[in-house]
């Protein structure tokens, strides 16, 4: 098929190597702007647009995907199918129904559950068993256009928002590749969704969504730390520095401190009561020092119990 990609994140970057092993092509890639990160702010390209480079693509950055200019330009293209995989703009009518197939969107869940900017990490702080991958044909709202196909991928129990981006990343190219396949010989039959989602908005991740409230539970902090990692991680205070929370473990039991006390220390644990049960931190960075575990950490700072997080 001639087709245009859209994409920006590492998430998109195996859909458009598949995209372009499956011999399709790709009229152009087109992506966010660079921009500048780091402590430096040097401009740095978005992880879709190297590996277009890499490809020998041609490369397209508009600041406004609905400016006249960049929809004119994908008009003179004249695709039969545009690939959408976690680009960060809403798109125009204009382009949602120019070519033949559609703009085929690359979803990291089981819709209708999970619309929106954040499905990964929502679906393992929601405590969710099992996620996926559903190819949509985009319509004019917020991932609500008619399912074509859907690949299920189980969640684990020691699952982070970072293995489980790899894991539906993977999926995603080859469940891309399988229904422009099948679209090839006949059209798929869209299944509509319902009108409102089962599951809340999957909103975008702030660093903010990632300090913890000790006066939830035990059980609800320890999926919220597996989640949010690698970003924007989990953090919480500690005598007046950040703590960065990297891994933790659950105990149902309770003690006489109240949330956000060290209700005492294991070799390999700091253990903090929760508004329900304790948890045990076994990973822990804290301002200024290096990633470590916490039995390390504790062979080099005591800390009392009844000591306040937070």
């Amino acid at each position: 098929m001639k087709a245009i990609f859209m994409g920006t994140p590492d998430f998109a970057v195996g859909a458009l190597k598949k995209l372009a092993e499956d011999g399709h092509e790709i009229l152009a890639v087109i992506t966010q702007p660079d921009k500048p990160q780091g402590r430096k702010m040097v401009l740095t390209p978005p992880p879709v647009k190297e590996e277009a480079l890499r490809l020998g693509l041609e490369v397209y950055q508009p600041k406004r995907v609905r400016d006249p200019e960049c929809v004119e330009y994908m008009k003179s293209l004249h695709p039969e199918v545009i690939i959408v995989a976690a680009f960060g703009q809403i798109l125009p009518k204009e382009i949602l129904y120019l070519p033949r197939f559609g703009c085929l969107n690359i979803h990291a869940s089981l819709l209708p559950k999970y619309r929106g900017a954040a499905p990964i990490q929502r679906a393992i702080i929601d405590g969710e068993k099992e996620t996926g991958v559903t190819m949509m044909r985009m319509d004019e709202g917020l991932d609500t256009g008619d399912m074509l196909t859907k690949v299920v991928v189980p969640i684990e129990a020691d699952e982070t928002g970072g293995s489980l981006f790899d894991k539906l990343s993977a999926a995603g190219a080859k469940l891309m590749s399988e229904t422009l396949q099948a679209l090839m010989v006949e059209d798929i039959p869209g299944e509509k969704q319902p009108e409102k989602s089962p599951t809340p908005y999957a909103a975008m991740i702030r660093r903010e969504d990632g300090v913890i409230d000790w006066k939830n539970s035990a059980v609800s902090l320890e999926r919220l730390v597996r989640g949010l990692s690698p970003w924007p991680g989990c953090t919480t205070r500690l005598q007046g520095k950040q703590l960065k929370v990297w891994k933790t473990r659950v105990c149902r039991e309770n003690s006489e401190q109240c949330a956000g006390s060290v209700c005492c220390t294991k070799k390999d644990a700091l253990c903090v009561q929760t508004a329900d049960g304790i948890l045990e931190i076994l990973e822990l960075q804290l301002e200024g020092k290096k990633r470590m575990d916490a039995a390390t950490f504790l062979r080099g700072c005591k800390i009392a119990a009844g000591t306040i997080l937070g």
